[in-house]
């Protein structure tokens, strides 16, 4: 799609150095601008991890505010992005591609990892985000939490691509089979490359805007690119 292409290349809640060099990769390939500097994955708690991050949610927020191409190492980047695409676009609806949910709160996480609680977060759900949950669309998602599961149904989150109106594309790369990209939280019964092509490729001008994250294998980058809308 037309606009710049940013990486956040600074540690939101990175817990391996892979999905942020694969965040790189992806962005230069592109030819866009990378903003922070890399730092290495540990696990963190979510508490330690929300506090250090705000400098590349508020750079997410920055550079949401116009369409364009955002790579990020995980998923914390929506904290920041959400909020930031619904001031600009108030009729958005925002299309999940993720296997995951991340949509557990700090009384449901089974791992207190920041990036599994995101979207609950950017919907308000524990935090002070201000998305409607009822904007958002998942799809691909197959691998969550019991208790999570019930967070999301109580929410109005949405199952399905989105018919109508404006669409912010959240891509994870895991929402591809493992078999075809190799991921940090892997989960079969995902899509293919195809699959995954003609989705988005459905969308048609209705795109405003696509995050990127997970991408934890560099060289999957040229792939990854043939498919973004």
């Amino acid at each position: 799609m037309d606009g710049p292409v940013t990486c956040l290349r600074g540690r939101t809640s990175d817990r391996t150095d892979g999905a942020g060099a694969g965040a790189e990769a992806l962005a230069r390939l592109l030819g866009g601008e990378i903003v922070g500097e890399a730092e290495r994955g540990m696990p963190r708690d979510w508490h330690a991890d929300l506090e250090t991050s705000r400098p590349m949610l508020e750079a997410a927020a920055r550079a949401a505010a116009q369409p364009g191409v955002i790579t990020a190492s995980d998923c914390t980047i929506c904290i920041g992005t959400f909020p930031a695409v619904v001031a600009r676009e108030p009729a958005v609806r925002f299309l999940w591609l993720d296997a995951h949910g991340d949509f557990n709160t700090p009384d449901t996480t089974p791992s207190g990892f920041l990036g599994g609680m995101c979207l609950a977060a950017a919907c308000g759900v524990w935090s002070d985000g201000r998305v409607d949950p009822a904007r958002v669309h998942m799809v691909g998602v197959r691998d969550l939490d019991e208790d999570e599961r019930e967070v999301i149904a109580r929410a109005g989150v949405r199952m399905g691509v989105p018919h109508h109106g404006p669409v912010y594309v959240h891509l994870d790369c895991d929402v591809l089979d493992p078999s075809v990209l190799p991921s940090q939280f892997p989960a079969p019964g995902g899509m293919s490359f195809e699959a995954l092509g003609a989705l988005l490729a459905g969308l048609g001008d209705r795109v405003v805007g696509v995050e990127v994250t997970a991408l934890e294998d560099p060289s999957h980058a040229p792939a990854i690119a043939a498919v973004l809308p």
